[in-house]
């Protein structure tokens, strides 16, 4: 293979243009670094990419992922158990991949949770409080060695980045009426807001009041009135068009890379961003103690490296693992030792739903949706909010109700005695399409010593490179967890009064199932620590092993939450950049004493 081509150097390189990168290429690019931004897709804006009513087609982004990496060019490999063989993830089904500008920030749902405090410390706080032993001796969750005050003011300046519409639930320590009363103090109320309530957010408000709960509104990054974010970006008002999750928004609503950060990039000469830039490895010293930059595949096919003195790994969680995992960065994780790091904790998220089929004269108006629109939560059995003494489960799940949207391909709910083909199809489709409503459980997952990933010795990309191979099952745990939080769904579901109820759970023997989706919400693999036998990264998110590479996104957390994850994965990127600002870049190297 001929000799790399070489550009000169720059100050750092951020790998993705996502949520985390492009938080990154603001923060350097202010502290006056040069930047090379490597995004492997192609560059999308707003206008024209997501252009009404263009951009409002389900068959092309929502079934067949116009804004989705291509599985052709690189995929991944699953098994469910070490030993077994892995095949290639062919069709998209379980969770979807992001690419080109904004990543899957591009077409996210829009739903912006924040961490729980006790998420931050669920191993101490488990034995603190159930002791040891409660803690099953497979499961590998940690702490993370950052407390929730440390990340508020960073959870705070992203809601105002993003606009988010919600109720404060804490303010300054004290509990807020209509607001998430379980949640971590907060220094000030969200920026925008509820989305307007939807019937079926309604029905389910209702009802969880009824039954003593207390619900409240799901914070939405979604603008509902003409907003001007901190940066000076201006966001519309959402109509509630029900394209969110798989499509950019048209209306300058929902919060993206390119509708809050991207604009005040534009223009600034210590910036370049490069597309169709596909990264194979970071190149190291060769001492393999300092990143040199990295190596890439360009548009043409031809390969180039871009030396850098500091690389940020800002792309989506899977694909950070494989790149340190390529490039030798760590020691890759043994689940039979439970020796190395670099794959280790890998957890995904247990997902249930309960459908209330009502009569004709319950008008749900389904089409009215976004991807939090209006949507009704309630948190009394998520993380450690209640009680798990005797209940067999570490963790939980939030439980919720709204709309997305009423698309006619994928969001027709039918009871599971509808005919699924011909006219008795049609007919059941025109009973239940514009009367039903659904209630979900977004379920946590621990981590454990046989879960994890690594590279996959059979099968290769188009680069001729390893697959990274996921070993992922469900254990014991979580099919407990499940079982008691889709019951507290299920009751509410019945006090909102439906003709019919169907529910969806995953019961003890039902397989993890590749083939239809649950959740984009994977995680860890490169987790952040307080030592690097238990991790790949330090606090500040800088590896252990290479102090000039630092790894942003989900890979960082050592189990899941019962949340989306965008929140949690922000934060940790502005606390990043703010001692990278205050301390690396006097001083550069580890943050953190091993």
């Amino acid at each position: 293979m001929s000799t790399p081509a070489r550009h000169k150097p720059v100050d750092a390189v951020i790998i993705g243009f996502g949520w985390t990168g492009s938080i990154m290429a603001k923060e350097l690019t202010d502290a006056g670094l040069s930047v090379v931004v490597l995004e492997r897709g192609p560059a999308r804006d707003t206008s024209p990419d997501f252009a009404y009513p263009r951009i409002a087609d389900e068959l092309k982004h929502a079934i067949r992922g116009d804004l989705w990496h291509r599985l052709s060019r690189e995929t991944f490999t699953v098994r469910h158990r070490v030993g077994d063989t892995a095949v290639p993830y062919r069709q998209y089904g379980s969770f979807v991949l992001g690419t080109g500008t904004g990543g899957a920030g591009a077409h996210w749902n829009g739903q912006q949770w924040r961490a729980s405090p006790n998420d931050l410390r669920i191993r101490s706080l488990y034995e603190e409080r159930y002791g040891r032993k409660f803690i099953p001796a497979d499961m590998t969750i940690q702490d993370y060695g950052i407390g929730f005050d440390e990340l508020e003011p960073h959870f705070d300046h992203f809601e105002k980045v993003a606009g988010v519409a919600g109720t404060a639930g804490n303010l300054h320590g004290t509990i807020q009426p209509g607001g998430n009363p379980f949640e971590g103090a907060r220094s000030s109320d969200y920026p925008n807001r509820p989305l307007p309530p939807i019937l079926s957010s309604q029905l389910f408000a209702n009802a969880a009041r009824e039954l003593g709960y207390r619900p409240f509104p799901v914070p939405a990054a979604n603008s509902t009135t003409a907003y001007t974010n901190p940066y000076g970006v201006r966001m519309g008002p959402c109509n509630l068009c029900g394209f969110c999750e798989g499509f950019g928004c048209f209306l300058y609503s929902k919060a993206s890379p390119q509708t809050t950060i991207l604009p005040v990039l534009k223009g600034r000469a210590n910036l370049e961003v490069r597309h169709d830039a596909h990264v194979t490895r970071i190149l190291l010293d060769a001492d393999r103690e300092r990143a040199t930059g990295v190596r890439y595949v360009d548009a043409a096919g031809r390969e180039t490296d871009q030396p850098a003195s500091m690389v940020v790994v800002a792309a989506f969680q899977l694909n950070s693992v494989r790149l340190l995992l390529l490039s030798g960065i760590g020691t890759p994780y043994d689940p039979r030792t439970g020796k190395g790091t670099v794959g280790k904790n890998f957890a995904y998220q247990m997902v249930s739903t309960t459908s209330a089929f009502f009569g004709e004269e319950v008008a749900m108006n389904p089409f009215v949706g976004a991807g939090a629109a209006g949507q009704q939560a309630i948190d009394e059995f998520n993380a450690d909010h209640f009680d798990h003494a005797g209940k067999g489960f570490v963790g939980g799940a939030m439980i919720f109700a709204g709309a997305t949207g009423g698309r006619p391909i994928a969001q027709m709910p039918l009871p599971p005695d509808a005919p699924r083909w011909g006219s008795g199809w049609k007919s059941a489709v025109r009973r239940h399409y514009a009367h039903s409503s659904s209630v979900a459980t977004m379920g946590s997952v621990m981590a454990y010593r046989d879960r994890y990933l690594d590279l996959d010795p059979t099968y290769r990309d188009a680069y001729g490179q390893p697959l990274l191979r996921i070993t992922f099952d469900w254990h014991p745990n979580e099919y407990r967890m499940t079982a008691f939080t889709s019951a507290r769904a299920a009751a509410i579901v019945r006090a909102m009064r439906p003709q019919r109820i169907a529910q969806h759970v995953l019961q003890p023997g039902d397989a993890y199932d590749v083939r239809y989706y649950q959740s984009s919400h994977t995680t860890g693999g490169a987790i952040i620590g307080t030592h690097p036998a238990n991790s790949v990264l330090n606090r500040y998110s800088q590896c252990w092993d290479v102090p000039n590479v630092f790894v942003l996104g989900a890979s960082s957390f050592p189990q899941n939450i019962g949340y989306n994850p965008t929140g949690l994965a922000v934060a940790l990127a502005y606390f990043a950049a703010a001692k990278i600002r205050s301390a690396y870049l006097k001083a550069p190297g580890p943050l953190v004493s091993a």
